[in-house]
């Protein structure tokens, strides 16, 4: 399965089964998860066969929140500052498609779960910005209805977009954001030069989703294809 093939197939998963995550699929993550602290000054780890984050009596039970069966998960921390959250976002959701090309479902989760002492090393002035959770879903998910392309593209770039720019919007569409919102906007400038930028939110998150989005652009359009500004 390639990149652009998991980023179709991904979807929010948040029931899981029992069968555990093979030992080898284990250990091919955590080489993801070193690769991903090595390029970005973050503290991502990956936590296994750990259920109290996830049980119940530790959230709301509101139908979009709802958690089961969660035993492996991603610790997503890292600096507070704002480069650090997209870091957090596009370095996440790399691990997140090589999780769906393994097989397996995953779930980005901002407030229902909690800190369980002792599974993972904070250094200081780290901040927990949200998890990953990771395993094998009840349901492959299903995707949630599409806003068009040109909702995301700044006004004064809509005409004569190259072929590349079009294929990187199609998957920054389908890139998973808190609560769905996608608040994010692209434009083109000189040909090849990229910009992504957040929309207003009351929510909060718009860093973390705008690393996420830029995640699914570059897989999409191809990154030789173009620079970010």
């Amino acid at each position: 399965m390639t990149l652009k093939e998991a980023i179709l197939l991904r979807h929010s998963v948040r029931r899981y089964t029992e069968v555990p995550i093979e030992s080898e699929k284990i250990e091919i993550l955590r080489a993801a998860v070193n690769k991903a602290n090595e390029a970005s000054n973050l503290n991502i780890q990956l936590v296994t066969n750990e259920p109290k984050a996830f049980s119940t009596g530790n959230f709301f039970h509101f139908e979009y929140g709802y958690f089961r069966g969660v035993r492996n998960y991603l610790v997503m921390a890292g600096p507070a500052d704002k480069a650090s959250k997209e870091a957090i976002g596009y370095e996440g959701e790399k691990i997140v498609l090589l999780a769906q090309t393994l097989g397996l479902n995953s779930c980005w989760v901002g407030l229902t779960y909690r800190e369980v002492s002792g599974v993972f090393r904070r250094r200081p002035g780290d901040r927990i910005h949200c998890v990953i959770a990771l395993g094998y879903g009840e349901t492959q998910g299903v995707q949630h209805n599409l806003r068009p392309i040109e909702s995301f593209i700044a006004a004064d770039a809509h005409l004569h977009l190259p072929d590349w720019f079009l294929e990187g919007m199609k998957a920054a569409v389908l890139a998973p954001t808190a609560v769905n919102q996608q608040k994010f906007c692209f434009s083109l400038e000189n040909g090849n030069v990229v910009e992504a930028r957040t929309r207003f939110s009351l929510i909060g998150y718009t860093h973390v989703d705008l690393g996420i989005v830029k995640c699914h652009f570059e897989i999409g359009a191809g990154a030789e294809n173009f620079s970010w500004k």
